[in-house]
């Protein structure tokens, strides 16, 4: 910077100066400025604790945790450019579904941000960040894998590998199409003879059909004094908590490696529209928030699909400690089964 420069430069200076402006105070500001990190811990306590799910609340957190706080934790709130934000959703690209999370979490968190008075509005640095592409996981249970399924379920129970609880919650999830955590919490006076009336769900209250399948298996299964809930754990309280370790063992077992628990879920909706279901009654069924969701069932064109029509699956009638097989699902009982859910 040449003399003539500097003496410029100051002179505008204190003309700011004149008309009211402090540098030293502004530059204060900027050092004592709130962080991410700061909006991150804010954003959790603050928004998502008061307006969110639990199950969001941990999602969030886990986001802003391994990703947000380490990569722009220390800048201040005002710093933070679409550039950065391309930067670490580019250096994800190996995990385009969980980069594309992170963006999404990172704009509801600057959109507060900004009502907030934190940053100027309209400066969202998310935005214009184009999203990978997900590739939509769609798997479903034809007739023989669900037999095989249930084959591996029923033998667990009679040599007392599986607790009557753990194969009830599989077969409920094929029976009703609920949510894991559905039917992990559910609560005897959530029952009733016709249907699970869910006070809050995903997408808040549901009624959901209870075919009568589902419930014997319910009928069948013992109660515990003082606890509420119907699929129980070691604990005399609480639930049984993490059906995952059971649900690799049984997967395995039954030559379904690529099969997750939301997949009976998925193979319930499948059944459903095969069978004639009208996709907006199958919205309400499944608690979906958006019709576009349910008509992805609609198109189902993969010859294992079609023919899952009629579930294969074995009922089962409990009898505790140890069990007996029925025999399997016809194709009829299980069209007249999905029927009785128009009825209901």
């Amino acid at each position: 910077m040449t003399t003539d420069e500097a003496r410029s430069l100051a002179k505008q200076q204190l003309g700011n100066v004149a008309r009211g402006d402090d540098p030293s105070e502004t530059r204060k500001k900027k050092r004592m400025a709130p962080t991410v990190s700061a909006l991150c811990d804010r954003f959790l306590s603050e928004y998502v604790a008061e307006h969110c799910k639990p199950t969001t609340y941990a999602s969030y957190k886990t986001v802003v945790i391994q990703h947000i706080k380490p990569k722009l934790g220390m800048f201040q709130i005002e710093d933070v450019t679409r550039a950065d934000v391309a930067e670490l959703h580019h250096n994800m690209k190996d995990t385009p579904y969980h980069a594309n999370r992170v963006v999404m979490v990172m704009s509801k968190m600057f959109n507060v941000a900004e009502d907030w008075g934190l940053r100027t509005e309209g400066t969202n640095p998310t935005r214009r960040i184009k999203k990978y592409k997900e590739v939509e996981k769609k798997r479903y249970l034809s007739d023989e894998e669900q037999s095989r399924l249930g084959e591996v379920l029923f033998s667990g129970l009679e040599n007392g590998e599986y607790s009557e609880y753990v194969v009830a919650a599989f077969m409920l999830l094929l029976l009703t199409g609920c949510r894991l955590r559905e039917i992990q919490t559910l609560k005897w006076e959530y029952i009733t003879r016709t249907h699970l009336e869910l006070p809050d769900s995903k997408t808040g209250r549901r009624r959901i059909p209870l075919p009568r399948e589902a419930w014997d298996v319910l009928d069948a299964l013992p109660q515990r004094e003082g606890n509420p809930y119907v699929i129980l754990g070691d604990k005399p309280e609480g639930h049984y908590n993490d059906l995952q370790k059971p649900w690799r063992k049984i997967r395995a077992r039954a030559g379904l490696d690529d099969v997750r628990i939301h997949d009976l879920r998925h193979t319930y909706a499948s059944v459903a529209v095969t069978n004639g279901i009208d996709p907006f009654m199958l919205k309400e069924i499944m608690g979906h928030k958006n019709l576009s969701t349910t008509l992805r069932y609609a198109h189902l064109a993969d010859e294992a699909v079609q023919k899952a029509a009629g579930c294969a699956l074995a009922t089962h009638r409990f009898s505790p400690p140890r069990a007996s097989v029925l025999l399997p699902f016809l194709k009829a009982e299980q069209m007249r089964t999905q029927k009785n859910l128009v009825n209901h």
